[in-house]
């Protein structure tokens, strides 16, 4: 899902989750839900975190500082933390070391074009010359 550039990630989260398709090698329906979600702090919000436990797919999301302490400032009302595992946290460079590499293609990390098709297409080179 391609967005502007000037648009938070988190607010196209529910949108690019309902997107997901991965398609089975054999015969069968291609899968919808992903097996576990792993995020960084922009993504810790009551909205995220409830869709995808009603969805029931399993999460590892830091809580950010000042949700922290608002939850410790309300005391016993404030509700218990949400369970946080490091070990699969720990996974998650691999994907920000994907990223990194990607925008070492300076037309990528500035974005110089324009138009959504010439940007994808962009994308999709300097994905294939880091695969080369």
């Amino acid at each position: 899902m391609l967005s502007g550039g000037n648009v938070n990630d988190c607010t196209r989260f529910t949108q690019v989750l309902t997107r997901i398709r991965v398609e089975r090698s054999g015969p069968g329906r291609p899968r919808v839900r992903p097996e576990h979600v792993i995020a960084d702090k922009g993504y810790s919000s009551k909205a995220i975190r409830a869709g995808l436990r009603r969805r029931g797919i399993p999460h590892t999301i830091p809580e950010r500082a000042d949700q922290q302490a608002n939850r410790r400032r309300r005391g016993s009302r404030g509700g218990r933390p949400p369970a946080f595992d490091k070990q699969p946290y720990k996974r998650r460079n691999v994907v920000e070391r994907c990223f990194n590499r990607l925008k070492q293609c300076r037309s990528l990390a500035t974005r110089y074009d324009k138009t959504a098709t010439s940007y994808r297409a962009t994308v999709t080179i300097a994905a294939l010359l880091q695969w080369l």
